[in-house]
């Protein structure tokens, strides 16, 4: 059995290195989310803040002795900071789609561009 021919080797390696260039994973820079993911999300900050109102409400009227009121006062308040937190989310949402950076990445889905 002959050496191998070394021409050949650095060929076969060359190739090698080529095609595991082309395989390689492309480093994602930003996160892009499905519709789906997004709107759970929003979803989920809602549900968190009308959460935390009435929580906050129904310990502080428990302790107070008042037990309807703070506990409508403060679920009121939940929401509202839950809504005001879903729709930065929406904001941020869309300003990532408009710089082209929309759900799942694509670009240009709308008005046939």
């Amino acid at each position: 059995m002959s050496d191998p021919d070394p021409k050949r080797l650095a060929e076969l390696e060359d190739r090698i290195a080529a095609m595991k260039k082309t395989q390689a994973p492309k480093p994602r820079g930003d996160e892009h989310y499905s519709a789906a993911s997004q709107g759970w999300r929003m979803v989920i900050e809602l549900v968190a803040g009308l959460g935390i109102g009435f929580g906050i409400g129904y310990g502080l009227d428990v302790l107070f002795g008042t037990l309807p009121i703070l506990m409508v006062i403060f679920t009121m308040l939940g929401l509202a900071a839950g809504i005001k937190t879903m729709m930065r989310t929406a904001a941020e949402f869309g300003k990532d789609h408009a710089a082209g950076d929309g759900p799942a990445g694509h670009e240009g889905d709308r008005n046939g561009d």
